[in-house]
C-alpha cells in the first residue's frame, strides 16, 4: 500500500443524531417561551432562553466547525478536544506512548455513551487540559467505569461518529502490536 491509500481514519464534529435531536428538542423549547399566550414569567423566559436557546447555538456552532474529533494515521492518535476551546483540549498521542486503544461505554439516564480512548505505556507524558487534580481524578473513577488515565486519554463518542472498522483498520495497519478492544466493567 502506498502512502496515499494508507488508511487513515479521521472523524469530524458534524450533525450526528443526537446532536440533531439536542438541537432540535432546544429550538422547540426556544419557541414555547416565545409564545407570548403561554403564561410563563419573564423571569423563566430569559432564563430559559439563554438556556435552550444560547446551549443550542453553541452546541450548533460546535458542530459547523467541522474540526478534528478523532484522527489515527502514522504519527498516532489525536484525540480532538472540544469544538469551543479545541486547541486548548486537544492531544495527540504518538505510537510509541500506546498500548491499546480502548472502546468503553458510559451509562447515563436514559442513555449509553460511547467512548474512545488509548491505554498509554507508564511513564507516558501527560496529556494536556484539565483533570489532572486529586479531585478531578477522584470523580472521574467515580462517575466512569475507567481508571482516570484511561479517562483522561478518551473521547466521548457525540457530535461525530465512530466507524470501528476503519478504526480498527487504521490500528492494524498504523500500530500492528496495538490492538483496539471492549473494556468491559
Amino acid at each position: 500500500m502506498h502512502d496515499s491509500e494508507a488508511p487513515v481514519y479521521e472523524a469530524r464534529y458534524g450533525f450526528d443524531r443526537r446532536t440533531s435531536t439536542v438541537l432540535a428538542t432546544a429550538a422547540l423549547f426556544s419557541v414555547l417561551l416565545l409564545v407570548p399566550s403561554a403564561g410563563i414569567p419573564l423571569g423563566l423566559r430569559i432564563v430559559g432562553l439563554l438556556l435552550f436557546g444560547g446551549g443550542g447555538v453553541f452546541m450548533a456552532i460546535g458542530a459547523l466547525t467541522r474540526k478534528t474529533a478523532f484522527r489515527v494515521d502514522a504519527t498516532g492518535i489525536l484525540l480532538g478536544g472540544s469544538p469551543v476551546r479545541y486547541r486548548a483540549t486537544t492531544a495527540h498521542v504518538p505510537w510509541q506512548d500506546i498500548t491499546a486503544v480502548v472502546l468503553w461505554q458510559q451509562t447515563v439516564p436514559h442513555a449509553v455513551v460511547p467512548w474512545v480512548g488509548v491505554a498509554r505505556r507508564e511513564g507516558a507524558p501527560p496529556l494536556p487540559g484539565a483533570g489532572r487534580g486529586p479531585i478531578a481524578r477522584s470523580v472521574g473513577e467515580a462517575l466512569t467505569p475507567v481508571s482516570a488515565e484511561l479517562l483522561r486519554a478518551s473521547r466521548a463518542v457525540t457530535g461525530w461518529r465512530l466507524d470501528r472498522s476503519r478504526l480498527t483498520a487504521a490500528v492494524a495497519y498504523f500500530a500492528p502490536g496495538v490492538q483496539v478492544v471492549e473494556h468491559t466493567p
